[in-house]
C-alpha cells in the first residue's frame, strides 16, 4: 500500500505537513537519513509511516518509557501492530510482544537504548527480521549535550551488525551535535539530511526581568486559567512551593522532580496527560517524555541552562499547531548561578568555553533589543524577518546609548582591581559613603559619584545587562566578584558603542494572554461537549485524552459539524480504525447534542437556572479531587446540581440539607459563591 493511502486510512490525514513527504520518501527508499525538525513538526510520522510501507519490523530506539508507551497506544488505536519492550512492561505485555514478533505481525518495536547493552537483544533483533532502525531524540548521542545517554553510542554498532538503513530524528541539534550524530550513528558517512527550520511560529515568546517572581508566575497563570501549562523551576524545592502557591490561588496544580518516588512521578505524568487544565511545576526532568499536544503555555521561573535547553523546553507547548505562549523570568542571580555551574563543572576548558557561548546566546535572547524570534533563529543559522509574535515585536524596547554608563561601570571594576560585586560598585558610582567604601578609601577613586545620573535600580539593570552581554563575568575564585571579559575592552577603549534597554520590569507586568478562544463563541459549547465525550472515553480506556482524538481534530469537528460517517472520515486525524471505534459516539454529540444533556439539565434549558447549573458544574470540576487536586474524586449527581441551581436562599445550612454534609464540605463555599454572583 502506498504512503499516501496509509497516511489517509491509518493516520487520517489528507496531506503531509511541510517537509514530511521528502523525509518519508527517503526513509521508504532505505536511505540513511538524518532529519532535524521542530518539536511538533510531525517527526514520529516520518518513521511510523515508512515502517508500514517497508517489509519487516522497524525497531525504534527512544529515550523514555512514557513516550514509547504513548506512541504504542496511539498506533494501536490507529490499527497498527506495535509493541514496546521496556522495564515498565507487565509480563503479559512482554509475552504479547514476543508472540507478535514470532507470528510476523509486529510492524514497530520500541525499546530504550539501555536494552542494547544486553548481547541477547542484538541476537533477538537479528532473528526478528529488522528492516529499519529509527532513532528518536538522536541528539542524546552527543556526549556534551544536556540529554546525553551513553547507550545511544551503541546504535552505530547495531546498524553495522544488522546491516539495515537508519533514520535519525531530533528537534534540536547545533552544528557540533549534528557532526557527532553523523560520526557515531553513521560512521562519519554523511546521510541524506533534512534541516526543516527551527521556527515554531505559533509560539509567542516573552522574557521578563524578575520582579516578585512568584507573583509574576501567579499573574501569568491567572490570565490563562483552565489551560494546561508547565512551569520549569531551577530547584526541586521551588517546584513544590510554586505548585502550592498556584493551588492556593485556585489552579489545578502539582509538582514533579527527580527526587520523587517513581510511582508518584508516574501519577503526575498520567494526570497531566488525562486531565484538562492541569499545571505542573517541574524541574527539567519533566517533559521530554510527554507527548501532550495541547499544552497551551510554558513558563520558566528561572533562566534555563542554555539556548538549546530553552528551545527544547518551550517546544513542549503548542505541539498541535494552535497558539501557545511562553514566559521566561531571569535576573542577575540566575546569570551568576549558570556561570558558576559551567565554571565548576568537570568539562575540559574548550567545552566550558562552548557552554559559556551557549549561555551567552540565551542571555542575548533575554536582553534582546529587537524581535526575539529573529535572535533565536539566527543562533540556529536562519535569517528570518521580524515575527510579530513576541513581546518585543508587540511593544518595542525603549533603547538608549549605554556606552557612557557601561564605561563608568567597567572603570569602577578595574579601579577596584575586580575584587567586588555589583552592589559595592553601584555604591561607588552613586557616591554612597558606606562603611565598606570608607574602609577601603574607595571614595578617593575618580569614579566615586560619577554615576548620579542613574538611580540604584537603573544601575542594577545596567549591571545585569552587562552580565547578559558577557562584558562582566562573576569569578568563582573571588567569591563572585565581577571581572571584565575581552568583549568589554573595545567599549572601554572607546572603539565600540553599546545600546541598552531602559529596563523590562515595567513591560513585564501587564502581559495579557495572547491565546484567544480556539473556536468561535458560537461553536464553544459543542467543543466542550466533544471534549467531555473524549474525556469519558479516555477514562474508560485508561489512556490519555489525545490518544482518542487531539484538540485539533475536535476543533475541526466543532467547526465543520459532520452529520454522517462519510463526512466524519474527512476530518483531519480520523483514520479508518478511529472512525470505526469512535465515529458514532462523536456524531451523536454533534447531531444530537441536546440528547447528550442530562434530563435534569434539560429541564432548566432557556432559564437563568440553566446558566447557574453550568457554573456549578464548572466549579465542581475544579474541586473534583479537592482543592489541592490530591483527594479522592467526588461529584454531585446532576439532579443535586439542578436542585442547587434552583435554590433561592444561599446559606450553608440549607445547602447541606439539599446535598448532604460530605458534599457541602468539598463544594459548599464554591457553590455559594456561584449563587451569590447570580
Amino acid at each position: 500500500m502506498s504512503a499516501a493511502t496509509l497516511l489517509r486510512d491509518v493516520f487520517g490525514f489528507d496531506a503531509f505537513r511541510p517537509g514530511q513527504q521528502e523525509i518519508v520518501e527517503a526513509v521508504v527508499d532505505g536511505r540513511n537519513t538524518l532529519a532535524i525538525m521542530p518539536t511538533g513538526g510531525g517527526k514520529s510520522l516520518c518513521f511510523q509511516l515508512p515502517a508500514l510501507v517497508r517489509d519487516g519490523v522497524t525497531v525504534v530506539i527512544s529515550p523514555l518509557i512514557a513516550l514509547m508507551r504513548d506512541q504504542v497506544r496511539a498506533l494501536r488505536e490507529a490499527g497498527v501492530e506495535a509493541g514496546a519492550l521496556t522495564s515498565g512492561n507487565t509480563p503479559e505485555e512482554t509475552d504479547a510482544v514476543w508472540e507478535a514478533l514470532e507470528a510476523g505481525t509486529l510492524k514497530l518495536l520500541y525499546m530504550a537504548p539501555e536494552r542494547l547493552a544486553s548481547g541477547g537483544t542484538v541476537q533477538m533483533l537479528r532473528r526478528a527480521g529488522i528492516g529499519l532502525i529509527a532513532v528518536d531524540e538522536a541528539h542524546c548521542v552527543s556526549q556534551w549535550g544536556h540529554d546525553f545517554r551513553p547507550d545511544y553510542q551503541r546504535i552505530g554498532e547495531l546498524r553495522r551488525v544488522l546491516d539495515v538503513p537508519l533514520a535519525a530524528f531530533t528537534a534540536t541539534a547545533d552544528a557540533e551535535t549534528r557532526e557527532e550524530i553523523v560520526q557515531k550513528l553513521f560512521d562519519g558517512v554523511e546521510p541524506v539530511s533534512f534541516l526543516h527550520g527551527f521556527d515554531r511560529p505559533n509560539i509567542h515568546l516573552a522574557f521578563a526581568v524578575k520582579d516578585g517572581p512568584r507573583n509574576q508566575i501567579l499573574n501569568f497563570a491567572a490570565a490563562r486559567k483552565g489551560q494546561s501549562g508547565i512551569v520549569y523551576c531551577g530547584t526541586r524545592a521551588k517546584t513544590e512551593t510554586l505548585a502550592k502557591a498556584l493551588a492556593d490561588a485556585g489552579h489545578l496544580a502539582c509538582h514533579y522532580h527527580g527526587g520523587m518516588e517513581a510511582e508518584d512521578r508516574r501519577i503526575v505524568e498520567r494526570r497531566f496527560q488525562q486531565e484538562d487544565g492541569l499545571i505542573v511545576c517541574a524541574t527539567v526532568a519533566f517533559g521530554m517524555g510527554i507527548d501532550k499536544p495541547d499544552i497551551r503555555w510554558v513558563a520558566h521561573a528561572d533562566l534555563p541552562k542554555s539556548i538549546e535547553a530553552y528551545y527544547q523546553e518551550i517546544g513542549r507547548a503548542g505541539r498541535d499547531g494552535a497558539p501557545a505562549e511562553t514566559l521566561t523570568l531571569f535576573g542577575p542571580d540566575d546569570i551568576r548561578y549558570r556561570r558558576q555551574q559551567i565554571d565548576e563543572g568537570l568539562a575540559p576548558p574548550e567545552r566550558r568555553a562552548a557552554d559559556h557561548g551557549r549561555l551567552n546566546a540565551l542571555l542575548g535572547l533575554a536582553e534582546a533589543l529587537r524581535c526575539r524570534r529573529q535572535n533565536l533563529l539566527e543562533y540556529f543559522g536562519e535569517a528570518p524577518e521580524p515575527c510579530g509574535n513576541c513581546d518585543l515585536c508587540e511593544k518595542p524596547a525603549e533603547i538608549f546609548d549605554g556606552t557612557t554608563p557601561v564605561r563608568m561601570a567597567l572603570s569602577a571594576a578595574l579601579r577596584t582591581e575586580e575584587w567586588f560585586g555589583s552592589g559595592h560598585l553601584i555604591d561607588i558610582l552613586l557616591g554612597n559613603m558606606t562603611d565598606k567604601v570608607q574602609q577601603r578609601s574607595h571614595d578617593a577613586l575618580p569614579t566615586f559619584g560619577v554615576g548620579k545620573d542613574y538611580d540604584k535600580r537603573q544601575w542594577q539593570a545596567i549591571f545585569r545587562q552587562m552580565m547578559g552581554h558577557d562584558l562582566l563575568r562573576p569569578d568563582r575564585e573571588r567569591h563572585g566578584a565581577l571581572r571584565m571579559t575581552e568583549r568589554a575592552r573595545p567599549i572601554l577603549r572607546g572603539e565600540a558603542t553599546i545600546e541598552l534597554r531602559r529596563d523590562t520590569i515595567r513591560a513585564a507586568k501587564g502581559s495579557g494572554p495572547k491565546v484567544r478562544m480556539l473556536v468561535s463563541e458560537e461553536d464553544a459549547p459543542l467543543l466542550s461537549a466533544l471534549k467531555a465525550k473524549r474525556r469519558y472515553l479516555a477514562e474508560q480506556a485508561n489512556v490519555p485524552a489525545y490518544i482518542i482524538f487531539n484538540d485539533r481534530t475536535l476543533i475541526e469537528m466543532a467547526e465543520k459539524k459532520p452529520t454522517t460517517l462519510d463526512q466524519m472520515a474527512r476530518i483531519g486525524g480520523v483514520g479508518a480504525k478511529k472512525l470505526e471505534s469512535y465515529g458514532a459516539d462523536f456524531l451523536d454529540v454533534i447531531t444530537g447534542a441536546v440528547e447528550e444533556v442530562h434530563p435534569a439539565r434539560r429541564k432548566l434549558a432557556g432559564r437563568d437556572e440553566g446558566a447557574i447549573y453550568d457554573q456549578l458544574l464548572e466549579a465542581q470540576a475544579s474541586l473534583t479531587r479537592g482543592p489541592q487536586g490530591l483527594d479522592k474524586p467526588m461529584s454531585c449527581s446532576a439532579s443535586m446540581l439542578a436542585k442547587v441551581a434552583q435554590m433561592r436562599s444561599a446559606d450553608m445550612d440549607y445547602l447541606s440539607r439539599v446535598i448532604g454534609d460530605r458534599y457541602t464540605e468539598r463544594f459548599g463555599e464554591a457553590f455559594l459563591e456561584v449563587l451569590a454572583g447570580n
